[in-house]
């Protein structure tokens, strides 16, 4: 029983890319759905369905947390209903092994090829999309996967010397998109240039991550939101500032057309005297809205 552990990015998808290469069967995807992946993610696995589906391979089987109840409960919505943020902001990672790995064990426990193994006094095949360059996981791992009664872990891309940038190579030749980083849209391991591509493409998801951080904000003492030192608010506010502060700039052509690319007196030597610099700051600060335009 092969199942492979599907995280919606670069290298599981090689690696089921590469196990179809490899003529390994593949059984089982798992891929652990919060609720809370960004759009890209959700649009990719559509479009890696279709290429599974087309040379043989399952699809990709879905799995969510569900409350005591038996209803989904996403981890957008436990965080609002907590109060809180997501654990990792706190400096733990019980959101991951609650809504991904949690998920899919229990799923694994009740699916009933799974169960047979196990009855069999087998290990069922699991795995997993290290790549070459991530050595020190796979160490980290080889304890526990040593003592680990239910599953034998493979780490294929490791073992065929694949890094990054041959799976990246591997998914193009395969003719399929580049899948975009799989997280959280409001996952606070997100990079600021993440999270400023987040509000210019999708704004609405951006305002939902600040409405989380405003409905933990009496809960938050140890950090100041998703940023964890920051919040993504007001680095958001502060880059729209220093961009309208930017553009107010006045360039030196600006202020002295008569005299493009050197100085008043004519030539490129780059001399101005002290009623000159004046002129300039106080153009500069005028842009600004700082202090009134100065005359002509």
């Amino acid at each position: 029983m092969n199942i492979v552990s599907f995280g919606g990015g670069t290298n599981s998808t090689a690696m089921i890319i590469g196990m179809y290469l490899h003529k390994i069967p593949v059984d089982l995807i798992l891929f652990a759905d919060t609720g809370g992946e960004q759009p890209h993610t959700y649009e990719f696995i559509r479009v890696f369905n279709a290429w599974l589906d087309k040379h043989g391979l399952p699809k990709i089987t879905p799995v969510f947390y569900t409350d005591k109840d038996g209803n989904r409960l996403t981890l957008e919505e436990e965080c609002f209903r907590s109060h809180t943020l997501p654990s990792i902001a706190y400096g733990f990672k019980k959101c991951s092994l609650k809504h991904k790995i949690g998920t899919q064990e229990k799923f694994c426990n009740h699916y009933p090829p799974c169960v047979e193994v196990w009855k069999s006094g087998c290990r069922v095949n699991k795995y997993i999309g290290y790549d070459a360059g991530e050595t020190r996981r796979i160490q980290h791992a080889a304890a526990i996967d040593e003592v680990d009664k239910k599953y034998e872990k493979h780490y294929p891309l490791y073992e065929w010397g694949w890094d990054r940038a041959e799976c990246v190579r591997v998914i193009e030749r395969a003719g399929l998109p580049k899948p975009g980083k799989s997280s959280c849209y409001f996952c606070p391991s997100m990079k600021k240039k993440e999270i400023q591509a987040l509000w210019e493409n999708n704004p609405e998801l951006f305002q939902r991550a600040v409405d989380m951080e405003h409905n933990a904000a009496d809960s938050l003492t140890s950090i100041k939101g998703l940023g964890r030192k920051w919040s993504w608010e007001s680095y958001h506010d502060e880059f729209i500032e220093a961009q309208e502060l930017e553009k107010a700039q006045l360039t030196f052509d600006d202020l002295f057309p008569e005299a493009p690319g050197g100085c008043l007196c004519g030539a490129p030597c780059g001399c101005y005297d002290g009623q000159i610099k004046n002129r300039i700051s106080l153009a500069g600060r005028a842009r600004s809205g700082i202090v009134p335009r100065p005359a002509a």
